[in-house]
């Protein structure tokens, strides 16, 4: 038990220093702003159907299930309101979340651990080039600026399917059905949902590279790091939504 006490905190140290040369490398203005972009670019475009595919699913089976219940004490046009709590408040920032981390985040494993085991890496140090610098700090803004793009698509989509339900299953007025969903959201709704989006692009990011960074054993090793990646990714994505959940709720009621 004390050795697995010792290795995790050794893998966390490990984790956090590279985490601090990420950020030590930003806060220098160390960017490449054309590797950004085309990281942001590669990233959303690769994980931007599936989102919107769950979202509109998840939106009408909300939609459809609160439809159900509500209409049996003759309140449907509370369904409006249910979706749209929801998906923005939680549905939405995690589903995307996690979406993101098996097709983007395992894309980025993949490919940090293939140009590891290749000796790729070694061969930037031995140029005098900083991988971090040069590989990873683009892919983590990417990731910090493109999950939540990809989350207000998800918001719109999931938002959109429940109207579909609403207007044409449950007999409500577009307008008014549009309405009402406007008037649900407010700002702490976006706010607390956006809080959780960047915390977990960071979060994504971060277990990503640093699992493709550390890569080693082979083409079996890619494989391995990479389901490690994931896994690790979605783990403390819910983990993280639970207490920032309960941290919100405490301090915005």
């Amino acid at each position: 038990i004390l050795k697995v006490i010792y290795e995790s905190l050794v893998g966390l140290g490990n984790a956090l220093s590279f985490l601090g040369g990420v950020v030590r490398h930003i806060c220098r203005g160390h960017i490449r702003g054309g590797e950004v972009l085309k990281q942001i670019y590669e990233q959303g475009w690769q994980s931007a159907f599936i989102i919107a595919i769950t979202s509109l699913a998840s939106g009408l089976v909300i939609a459809l299930q609160g439809y159900i219940v509500t209409v049996r004490f003759g309140a449907k046009e509370t369904i409006s309101q249910l979706v749209a709590w929801s998906l923005v408040r939680e549905l939405c920032p995690v589903f995307t979340a996690i979406i993101f981390s098996a097709k983007a985040g395992a894309r980025i494993t993949a490919e940090m651990g293939t140009m590891n085991v290749n000796d790729q890496m070694l061969a930037t140090r031995t140029l005098g080039v900083d991988p971090i610098e040069f590989l990873i700090v683009p892919r983590m803004l990417a990731c910090f600026l493109v999950v939540p793009i990809l989350t207000i698509l998800s918001e719109i989509v999931g938002i959109f399917g429940g109207y579909l339900v609403g207007v044409y299953e449950a007999n409500i007025p577009g307008v008014y059905y549009l309405n009402q969903t406007f008037r649900a959201i407010r700002y702490i709704d976006f706010f607390s949902g956006f809080i959780k989006v960047f915390f977990f692009a960071i979060l994504i990011g971060w277990i990503c590279c640093y699992q493709g960074y550390n890569t080693k054993g082979g083409s079996l090793g890619v494989g391995q790091y990479t389901t490690k990646a994931v896994a690790y990714s979605i783990i403390f994505v819910l983990i993280s939504n639970t207490i920032l959940t309960k941290i919100i709720i405490t301090f915005w009621r």
